[in-house]
C-alpha cells in the first residue's frame, strides 16, 4: 500500500499544492514554518479523519479562507483508493472513500494504516493519562472496529451517568433502579475494553522491548506497564464501592476511562528519572513498535512519517534507522527535514528510490 499523489487546498498555511510520490521515501525539505509538516499532517489526516497536531478541525482551515481539501489517491490490494477529506466553515468535515462519504468516521479508522514519529510524541511522556490512554486506542482501533464502537459506547455512557450524578445533586433526589442501568452498560462494555488493552499490551510489549534494545544497543532497564483499577475489582464492584464518592463528586470517578500506561526506567517514570536520549529512545521504540504491531495484525505495511526527527537524533539512532530501511522492514516513507544535503545524504545510503520536494 502506499500514497500516489496529493491535492491540497487551502490546508493550514498551503493555499495550494500537488504532489506526485515515490513508492518508498519522499522527502520534504526547507526552513522551518513553510509547510513540511503541514503536509504530513495532511496525510495522516486520510488515514485518521482528523489532524494530528490541531484536533480542532476548523483550526486547520487557511486563516481567511472558508474551506479546506484534502485528495489523496492510494494505491492498496492492486486498487486505486481515493480518500477525500474536506471542511467548510458552518458545516459538518466529511470523509470520503472512492466518491462516497462516510456516515460514521470510525468506519474508515483501520483503512490506511499510518504511524507518525514527531518531536510532538514527547506529550506522551510529559502530558497526563488521556494521551497515553489515546495512544493504546489509536493502535487497538486500527485493528478491531468493534474495539472503537464500544469504547465510543463507553464514554456515551459515562457522560450520561454524570449528568444524571448532577441531576441527583441539584435536585436532591436519587434514584438507585436509573443508575443500576447504566452501571450494568459499563460494566459490560468496560470490561470488553480492559481485557482487549490487557490483551494488547501484553503482545505489545515484547515487541517494544526488542525495538527498544535495537536502538540503543543497551542494558536499560525499561518498562511498559499498564495501570488499571480492573486488575484488582470487577467495575461493577467498583462502582458500587465507590458510590457515594461519585454522588459527592458529581462524576464517574473509577473505571477504564482512569487507566493509564507507566513508561518507566529502572522502575521509575521515564518522565523524571530519564535523560532526554532515553526518553527519545523510548518514544522513537515505542511508535515502531506499533508500526511493527499494526504490519504482523494487518498483513500491510502502514506508511511511516517521519516528522523532523533526524533533528532530534544522534548518528547512532538515525543509522539504526536507515539500516532498518535497508532491511524493507517500512514500506513507504515520508520525511521532514530543516537541512536538505542531509536529508540527501540519509536517503542515499539506504539504497531505495526515492523523491525530494523542496518547500
Amino acid at each position: 500500500m502506499y500514497l500516489k499523489n496529493l491535492s491540497l487546498l487551502n490546508y493550514k498555511n498551503i493555499s495550494e499544492g500537488n504532489f506526485e510520490f515515490d513508492s518508498k521515501i519522499n522527502c520534504f525539505v526547507g526552513k522551518n514554518g513553510i509547510g513540511k509538516t503541514n503536509v504530513l499532517d495532511a496525510i495522516y489526516h486520510l488515514s485518521y479523519g482528523k489532524s494530528y497536531f490541531n484536533p480542532l478541525a476548523i483550526q486547520n482551515i487557511k486563516h481567511g479562507e472558508e474551506f479546506f481539501v484534502i485528495d489523496g489517491t492510494f494505491e492498496k490490494n492492486d486498487r486505486s483508493e481515493q480518500i477525500v477529506c474536506s471542511l467548510k466553515k458552518g458545516q459538518k468535515k466529511v470523509l470520503k472513500r472512492n466518491g462516497k462519504a462516510y456516515d460514521k468516521f470510525s468506519e474508515h479508522i483501520g483503512f490506511i494504516p499510518l504511524v507518525i514519529i514527531s518531536p510532538s510524541d514527547n506529550d506522551l511522556i510529559m502530558e497526563g493519562s488521556e494521551t497515553r490512554r489515546k495512544f493504546i486506542d489509536s493502535v487497538i482501533s486500527q485493528l478491531d472496529p468493534t474495539y472503537l464502537q464500544e469504547l465510543i459506547s463507553y464514554q456515551k455512557v459515562i457522560a450520561q451517568r454524570n449528568a444524571l450524578l448532577k441531576y441527583f445533586a441539584l435536585n436532591h433526589t436519587f434514584d438507585k433502579e436509573t443508575l443500576g442501568i447504566y452501571n450494568e452498560q459499563l460494566t459490560a462494555l468496560g470490561h470488553s475494553v480492559f481485557e482487549k488493552r490487557k490483551k494488547f499490551l501484553a503482545d505489545f510489549i515484547p515487541i517494544f522491548n526488542a525495538h527498544h534494545h535495537a536502538i540503543t544497543s543497551s542494558a536499560e532497564n525499561i518498562s511498559l506497564v499498564y495501570q488499571s483499577q480492573l486488575h484488582e475489582q470487577t467495575l461493577d464492584k467498583l462502582l458500587e464501592e465507590n458510590l457515594q464518592r461519585d454522588r459527592v463528586l458529581q462524576y464517574t470517578s473509577v473505571g477504564i476511562h482512569k487507566d493509564d500506561l507507566s513508561f518507566e526506567i529502572d522502575e521509575h517514570p521515564i518522565k523524571k528519572f530519564g535523560s532526554q536520549g532515553q526518553q527519545k529512545s523510548f518514544l522513537i521504540a515505542l511508535k515502531l513498535a506499533q508500526f511493527d504491531f499494526i504490519k504482523k495484525q494487518s498483513g500491510v505495511l502502514p506508511i511511516l512519517l517521519f516528522d523532523d526527527i533526524f533533528d532530534k537524533l544522534d548518528e547512532t539512532r538515525v543509522s539504526k534507522i536507515v539500516q532498518m530501511v535497508n532491511d524493507k522492514v517500512f514500506g513507504q516513507i515520508f520525511i521532514s527535514d530543516t537541512h536538505p544535503e542531509r536529508t540527501e545524504e540519509i536517503v542515499k545510503s539506504t539504497h531505495q528510490s526515492y523523491r525530494i520536494f523542496t518547500l
